[in-house]
């Protein structure tokens, strides 16, 4: 049995009589990258923070690479081997990007040649090369957000939490980005992402953890979420000629959920099942709609977040 690189067990974070994560227990192995979803308000900064030892826990533990990492303790060790992006970027905005870079790679002790060629590494992985003379305060939010991802990074780490990493990124960085989370990935380092960009993580996710309430609602690899989904899914319809009376029809059967119509098109939750497929189909010919088609929608994360029954993602 391979031993995970990052293991939470019943980990539990108050703040005075509120609770922000509640016994959450999960493990990552090596090359394993976890989706971290869920609504505002769900924990998943706090998460990331206990999981980096930025956050006093109530009750649990966390242990990285089989050794404990807690908010009060001083093992440094440990620590240095998890490298942690906020959501907000931290940065000393009187710096240049070189400068802040150069000042992270010597406060973790790395010898000068190494720091230079990390530096030179990840400019030129996160498309700030360009950048390395510019006062951080200057920067826009999406090369701000590049440049505490390279910090992060710097220190070379086994463990990366990334929060919110593609939030001011625009979508050519988007696409790079993926790529470079999945060379992390497939390097044998073990991830943790929190994003509400659920495309995105649907092609570089091995495993997703979906939070409401400071709780894990479903955990698990991609395609048990997937999978999961109670023998049902999306379709669309598509009609022939402009049908005013589909969407009643269509709200009129049972087993129909999420309905949207949008014109000549439609969009509903119905049984995977060919046979209920085909008799719903034929309810609607013989009530003289005139569908054009009737398919169902390959199934994708975002379809399996929203059966989860958590409204909304951030």
């Amino acid at each position: 049995m391979t031993t995970p690189l990052i293991e939470a067990n019943g980990v539990t974070v108050r703040y005075g009589s509120k609770v922000a994560v509640r016994d959450v227990s999960f493990s990552l192995e090596a090359g394993q990258l976890m989706g971290l979803i869920g609504p505002n308000g769900a924990g998943k900064t706090t998460l990331l923070r206990a999981l980096a030892g930025l956050q006093q826990l109530a009750t649990g533990e966390v242990q990285a690479m089989e050794r404990p990492i807690d908010a009060a303790g001083e093992e440094w060790t440990v620590r240095r081997h998890v490298g942690f992006a906020p959501d907000n970027p931290p940065a000393y905005p009187e710096l240049t990007v070189e400068q802040f870079l150069t000042f992270i790679g010597r406060a973790y002790e790395l010898p000068n040649d190494v720091v230079e060629e990390r530096i030179e590494f990840w400019l030129d992985a996160l498309w700030l090369t360009d950048r390395r003379r510019s006062l951080i305060k200057a920067l826009s939010r999406g090369m701000r957000q590049r440049v505490v991802i390279a910090r992060a990074l710097l220190p070379n780490p086994t463990i990366i939490l990334l929060d919110e990493p593609a939030g001011g990124l625009d979508p050519a960085g988007r696409v790079q980005f993926r790529r470079l989370l999945g060379s992390l990935r497939d390097q044998g380092k073990a991830l943790i992402v929190s994003s509400h960009i659920l495309a995105d993580l649907h092609e570089y996710c091995t495993h997703v953890g979906v939070m409401e309430r400071g709780c894990f609602v479903r955990f698990g690899s991609v395609s048990e979420l997937i999978d999961g989904q109670a023998h049902r899914c999306r379709y669309r319809l598509v009609l022939a000629r402009p049908a005013p009376e589909l969407e009643g029809l269509l709200r009129n059967e049972v087993n129909i959920e999420r309905l949207e119509v949008n014109g000549s098109e439609a969009f509903f939750e119905f049984d995977e099942d060919r046979a209920e497929a085909a008799a719903l189909l034929k309810r609607l010919v013989l009530a003289d709609v005139a569908v054009a088609s009737l398919a169902p929608m390959a199934r994708d994360l975002e379809e399996a977040y929203l059966q989860t029954g958590v409204k909304q993602v951030d």
